[in-house]
């Protein structure tokens, strides 16, 4: 009997490799996808794995298997309490709760990321690109990741926020710190534990008391706010919202839900937007088009080209899930704690799925709806990214005000390597990026088109 039949026969995990934890866990943070495609020829398109910090995992690629697992019941497959990233964000925070909990929550901060609000927010986004592009040295080659957190993490401050002046300023030094150190921690367990001042986990907690200052201050401000009402931003919709039982959110629920909307809502859509110009840099025919198509107002080459950079370089490979009840997935029974990770690493790059998977080609998605469970760079079912909406509209506004504002300098130099960020894969070189300024202004109306 096969080693496959007996795991199915038995209740036990999918085969996989047979790597001791520790190489195991090395490849994952080193060598991906090549170690995930390899465990994909040898046992298939679910298989287990062993990785410090997570436990008793399997590994799914199989978009039937993902449907399945995305459309499972919310209290047999939990994607929050067992999330990783709850130790960094809170108890409250969206990314950390699951069930009915999570349904009210999403339900509250999900009308901010829809509609006419978000028309409104690309005038914001487009002014704060705009701003930091003009800065970029002429002909000059600069990593393009911080200058894209820049601009991503003051958009969603001011626009989504509402906030300015001083506390703008003081959010925006603090935030990528606190973000860098607490991706780092949440994959190592060993380090959460205060070891005194100095130790990487009382710094984080230290960064956090001083956001959650911060956070107190602002909600001290919108409730005297004599027009909160008239507000739209999330801060505002938060502190008006009640509960089943009529009371209001605890300053401890609304902290835990600013800091996850500010941490998630601007990391991966700035390295995202590296990726994009490491791509494009290196093919001038998308480079070519992507120019005539801004110049003449349109978007949908453009759009098609962000989907194609999310498919080839996903900054977040998985979507995970923890097993509650037993769960029965592609013949095998997972039992309550199992660990299942849907790796778009590996379905963004199946040859059957995606011709030539390998090759950059914005085409694949002109006129194309990207399948809802091959293309996962969001996750999906009712755990779906709130902000992917937002984060799409984002990348559009950036890459075309940088198309109609600059000459965005080709390169031949060799693709960048992958890195690991701790929670996000990034461009290794930071996204180089080197441009010519433009002394003329783009046609009137071209800038402000949507």
């Amino acid at each position: 009997m096969s080693a496959t039949a007996r795991a199915r026969r038995s209740g036990e995990l999918p085969p996989g490799p047979r790597m001791p934890i520790g190489l195991q866990t090395l490849a994952m943070r080193t060598r991906q996808r090549p170690f995930l495609e390899r465990a994909r020829r040898r046992y298939g398109s679910i298989f287990s794995a062993e990785v410090v910090g997570l436990g008793k995992t399997v590994i799914v690629s199989d978009p039937e298997l993902i449907k399945q697992t995305f459309r499972a019941d919310p209290d047999v497959l939990h994607a929050g309490t067992g999330s990783p990233l709850r130790v960094m964000l809170g108890d409250h925070s969206l990314l950390g709760i699951d069930e009915d909990e999570h349904m009210r929550q999403r339900k509250l901060l999900l009308p901010p990321f829809k509609g006419q609000r978000m028309q409104q927010y690309e005038s914001v986004v487009a002014e704060i690109a705009a701003e930091e592009i003009s800065h970029w040295p002429d002909g000059t080659e600069l990593a393009s990741d911080k200058p894209m957190q820049r601009i991503t993490l003051r958009a969603i401050l001011r626009a989504v926020f509402g906030a300015e002046g001083e506390r703008l300023h003081t959010l925006e030094a603090m935030i990528p710190r606190w973000t860098a150190l607490g991706s780092r921690l949440v994959l190592a367990p060993w380090l959460q534990r205060s070891l005194g001042s100095r130790s990487p986990w009382s710094r984080f907690l230290a960064l956090r008391g001083q956001l959650d200052a911060i956070f107190d201050e602002l909600i001290a401000v919108a409730k005297a706010d004599p027009e909160l009402n008239q507000r739209t931003d999330v801060l505002a919709l938060l502190v008006q919202a009640r509960h089943e039982d009529d009371t209001p959110m605890s300053n401890a629920e609304i902290r835990d839900e600013l800091v996850t909307l500010l941490a998630a809502g601007h990391e991966t859509t700035a390295h995202t937007l590296a990726w994009a110009i490491e791509r494009i840099r290196r093919h001038p025919a998308v480079l070519a088009r992507l120019v005539q198509e801004a110049a003449e107002g349109g978007k949908a080459y453009r759009e098609a080209t962000i989907r194609e950079v999310q498919r080839s370089r996903p900054v977040i490979a998985f979507a995970g899930r923890v097993v509650r009840k037993p769960f029965e997935l592609g013949g095998y029974q997972l039992q309550p704690h199992t660990r299942v990770l849907l790796a778009a690493c590996l379905t963004h790059y199946d040859p059957a799925l995606f011709a030539h998977p390998d090759r950059f080609d914005p085409d694949r998605f002109m006129g194309v709806v990207p399948d809802t469970y091959s293309w996962i760079p969001f996750g999906g079912g009712i755990r779906r990214c709130i902000g992917a909406s937002f984060a799409h509209m984002e990348m559009d506004v950036v890459l075309r005000v940088l198309l109609q504002r600059a000459e965005l300098m080709p390169t031949s130099a060799p693709d960048e390597p992958w890195a690991f960020r701790g929670v996000v894969w990034a461009p290794g070189d930071g996204g180089r990026v080197a441009v010519r300024q433009h002394v003329r202004q783009p046609p009137e109306g071209v800038l402000a088109a949507a």
